[in-house]
């Protein structure tokens, strides 16, 4: 697919997911979810889809997952699907940093020992990133009911970040000029894994072929992303 028949509408696709690091840039402070705490699992995989996906992981999510499951040995592991429209329902685009930064405090509280796997593929990469954010731009006023960043002792439950297609600034100024940058906290940039495919005009400034950004799942990128994430649980058992 080239560019100049796919860039626009994907351009458009993906915008959801920078309005969301705009309409949530970092994690809300809210109470960790209520009910019975079910048993704890070795590692808790949080992941965010992409735009238009349908309800679960997505597809790259999924790929993600099936080759970490492969790589942790007898560990148990359980996966989380961030709950979020991810559609062009820009208000409601915000569901997904503030579901999955809940799921990642309440791992955090009620299961200290498992070691917690954020992720997301495109829009849902945005997600995951402004998740991790530990400051508020200037200028910059939180929507109603976030109040700040993740404390320290959540961040340190996170044992990888893996990110695929995550939008570039250059590709955030072209969908949403006034979104704030994706930028990755500096708890969380020592266990991050960002993966781009050069040609994948989303995430990389010099991309030019738009049917690229759906790739991930295929070329070897999760199982590179898995390998990253398996080396940090076990460097953390």
């Amino acid at each position: 697919m080239s560019s100049s028949s796919g860039l626009p509408r994907l351009a458009v696709a993906v915008a959801t997911g920078v309005l969301t690091g705009a309409l949530a840039f970092v994690s809300l402070n809210a109470a960790p979810l209520a009910g019975a705490a079910p048993p704890c699992p070795d590692v808790q995989v949080v992941f965010a889809r992409g735009t238009f996906e349908p309800p679960g992981v997505g597809v790259t999510g999924q790929a993600f997952v099936d080759a970490l499951r492969g790589k942790l040995g007898d560990r148990s592991m359980d996966v989380y699907a961030v709950n979020y429209p991810a559609s062009l329902d820009f208000p409601r685009a915000a569901d997904g940093v503030i579901d999955a930064s809940n799921k990642v405090r309440d791992v955090a509280a009620n299961c200290p020992n498992t070691k917690t796997v954020l992720g997301g593929y495109s829009q849902g990469a945005a997600v995951a990133a402004y998740i991790t954010a530990d400051a508020v731009p200037a200028n910059f006023v939180l929507p109603p009911g976030i109040t700040g960043p993740m404390p320290p002792d959540v961040a340190d439950s996170v044992a990888a970040v893996t990110l695929f297609g995550k939008p570039s600034t250059g590709f955030m100024n072209i969908v949403q000029s006034t979104a704030p940058p994706i930028n990755i906290g500096h708890l969380y940039t020592d266990k991050t894994i960002d993966l781009c495919i050069d040609t994948d005009p989303v995430c990389s400034p010099s991309g030019g072929d738009a049917g690229t950004h759906n790739l991930y799942a295929t070329n070897g990128m999760v199982d590179e992303a898995a390998t990253y994430v398996a080396q940090r649980v076990q460097a953390r058992t």
